[in-house]
């Protein structure tokens, strides 16, 4: 079997995908998997060992439709799994002749382009999002005898890029080398830079972290104008390419973020990677919440209205640095640099 798994989303999202594919590859060791998706996304998808190609979604966009088509084609896949739907894509694999197209029932387009349905409604799902993907899987024979907590088994995180030197210095042999990820790029509410400058105060006082500050590029300025930074607090915000991102974060202790690409990066890469989530559908840890062996996550046990339609949650915002703080130094133990 060839599969083409169509996901052109967000980081996180590709991350929590990427189960899929292990599941795939158990029910059929001889598959060749196909990974469609946009290019930022890439250097994520290439650390799964599951995936054989990527297919660069960005790049057939720029074809005109007949060329897109025949590249579309050239793969001779026998199925595509619409995981995340587009149009675009649902229209080129029918006009590309694919044997098998997989979507949802709920995406009007699909009844004219997929000729295989499947019963699906993320919005109104408890499940987590990983476990929704795999109903993909289940029209392929899986019979979801894996529990939530057993997925992170099939990320096939086995690919990394080398660490450069010029990062793999700045870790600490006898310290814990943490991560703090402030930002989102407005991909999720945010704990606050208040927040974390008081972790990085309680932890450095300690004497017993590390700390590194990450970000992508158009959040380093406010990073830099927001954090308060030393020679144990060190900005890596805008300075990482994300293959090197992934091999940093792989090399640390622990990451604490938002529901971010990055602390999905970490969950997937089995480090303790501990998510700051608002109490709010669908934002909320039972549908986001970072899949890993020493994944975990914080929320205010309430029933959480006056913040969903603002963009600072103060449900969030009351999660404690405190409350972090002892997490990481009671559960993080140094790795071996």
């Amino acid at each position: 079997m060839k599969f083409i798994i169509s996901r052109t989303d967000a980081i996180g999202d590709v991350i929590l995908t990427l189960p899929l594919t292990g599941i795939l590859k158990e029910l059929y060791p001889d598959a060749k998997i196909y990974f469609l998706a946009k290019q930022y996304t890439k250097a994520v998808v290439s650390t799964c060992s599951h995936v054989d190609e990527f297919i660069n979604f960005d790049e057939l966009q720029k074809l005109n439709w007949n060329d897109a088509v025949d590249k579309l084609q050239s793969y001779s896949c026998d199925a595509i799994l619409h995981v995340f739907p587009n149009k675009t894509i649902a229209k080129l694999a029918k006009d590309a002749l694919v044997p098998i197209r997989l979507g949802t029932r709920n995406r009007f387009y699909h009844w004219f382009t997929c000729n295989k349905l499947i019963k699906l409604s993320r919005k109104n799902s408890n499940l987590h999002e990983t476990q929704l993907n795999l109903f993909f899987a289940q029209y392929f024979g899986y019979n979801n005898q894996y529990t939530l907590k057993e997925l992170h088994k099939f990320y096939g995180f086995d690919n990394k890029e080398i660490l450069l030197e010029d990062y793999n210095k700045l870790l600490s042999k006898d310290k814990l080398n943490i991560i703090l990820h402030p930002k989102s790029n407005a991909s999720a509410r945010e704990w606050g830079f208040d927040n974390f400058n008081k972790l990085i105060k309680l932890l450095t006082k300690t004497n017993q972290v590390k700390i590194f500050v990450t970000g992508i590029e158009k959040e380093r300025n406010i990073i830099e104008e927001n954090i308060q930074f030393n020679d144990n607090v060190i900005n890596l915000a805008g300075k990482l390419t994300l293959e090197q991102l992934i091999s940093f974060i792989e090399k640390c202790d622990a990451l604490v973020a938002a529901s971010t690409g990055p602390l999905h990066i970490a969950s997937m890469a089995g480090i303790n990677a501990i998510g700051l989530y608002p109490p709010i559908k669908p934002m909320h840890p039972g549908r986001w919440a970072p899949i890993g062996a020493k994944a975990k996550y914080f929320v205010k046990d309430i029933q959480c209205k006056e913040c969903k339609n603002t963009i600072i949650c103060k449900c969030l915002h009351d999660i404690t640095p405190e409350t972090i703080m002892q997490y990481i130094l009671l559960n993080c133990k140094t790795k071996n640099i």
